[in-house]
């Protein structure tokens, strides 16, 4: 009898134990230096608030939630995509995708900004896993990038162009669109693989981008120009010059690196510059959809005669234009998977 007694508070005291133990297990570490990460992870001034590398896809998935230097990078996106999708319900169920043949340009370019953001802020939250998925999901937000930039050429071309600059481009407009759409994003992908800082890899990535949005925003730019209606007569306007003025300033902190660079160390969760791009960037897009949806109801008088036949298939251009980014990247992938391999070996 006193031998079970004995048994039982033995039990109960190893029980009493790992319960003790699990209690005061201490939490992961979700951030480290940068001298605990490769190079491929660093950003320019920016010394800690990185995440470590090979955990479990649930230990980056719980980041979200949690203090590092893509937390900010992250919710910027997540929350536009979860406003875009919200916009996308509200337009499917208030246009007639089925019975109106303009609309579709519409939703195209809607969907287009919802993939290239929720492309981006996966990329942002779970890149960290990895040397390969870093250049993986940074692929795949390349992919989105170039989806949103042949929506928007498109939705451009078909509700925001003049009668004059139609009958100028309208044989090479789309086609120029989805070409240089998939240029930016080989362009991009291509960069990441290289890893070359300096004048070789902000021309493959900035170039075909910037040649991409001179052709994409021509037909705003030219609306603008030579326009006779005031910003009241014609609200549409108004947001056209907002979206590219945030564009611009979206572009600025993309390439300069500015604030962190007068602060370096300081910026390592909040005031980065590639956030500030991500704002205005945000701001651009809802700017750019609040136009083009003015545009779509109050301009069919003049972009439906333009669009009665068009020169080219637009829907089958953006499935070419996401085909080939997609090809693209996985191929690029796969390149980074043979170059890691033969790094280890």
């Amino acid at each position: 009898m006193a031998m079970a007694v004995a048994q039982k508070f033995s039990h109960l005291l190893s029980s009493l134990w790992h319960v003790g133990q699990e209690s005061v297990r201490p939490e992961p570490v979700f951030t480290v230096d940068r001298a605990e990460v490769p190079p491929l992870f660093w950003k320019p001034y920016i010394y800690a608030g990185y995440r470590p590398l090979h955990r479990t896809w649930r230990f980056y998935f719980r980041t979200l939630f949690q203090q590092h230097n893509e937390a900010v990078n992250v919710w910027t996106h997540l929350l536009a995509a979860l406003a875009l999708l919200l916009r996308l319900a509200i337009f499917v169920g208030t246009v007639d995708l089925l019975g109106d043949p303009h609309a579709l340009p519409l939703f195209i370019i809607v969907f287009a900004s919802f993939t290239y953001l929720s492309f981006s802020a996966l990329a942002h939250l779970l890149q960290a896993k990895s040397e390969f998925w870093h250049y993986s999901f940074f692929f795949l937000d390349y992919v989105g990038v170039a989806v949103y930039q042949y929506g928007s050429a498109l939705a451009h071309f078909y509700y925001a162009i003049e009668p004059a600059w139609h009958a100028r481009v309208q044989a090479i407009f789309l086609p120029m669109a989805a070409f240089l759409a998939w240029l930016s994003c080989t362009g991009s992908c291509y960069n990441k693989y290289i890893q070359k800082p300096g004048l070789l890899g902000r021309t493959c990535q900035e170039v075909p981008s910037a040649l991409a949005y001179a052709l994409d925003i021509s037909p705003v730019v030219h609306r603008i120009l030579v326009s006779p209606h005031s910003d009241t007569e014609d609200p549409a306007l108004l947001y056209h010059k907002c979206q590219v003025v945030f564009f611009l300033l979206a572009a600025a902190f993309f390439s300069t690196f500015v604030p962190e660079r007068w602060f370096p160390g300081s910026c390592h969760v909040f005031g980065q510059g590639h956030q500030v791009f991500h704002v205005f960037l945000v701001l651009c897009t809802l700017a750019q959809l609040e136009a083009v949806t003015l545009d779509y109801e109050a301009r069919r008088p003049v972009y439906e005669p333009l669009h009665t036949r068009c020169p080219h298939n637009f829907s089958a251009l953006f499935l070419l234009t996401v085909g080939s980014s997609v090809l693209t990247a996985f191929l690029l992938s796969q390149l980074v998977r043979r170059k890691l391999s033969e790094k280890t070996k």
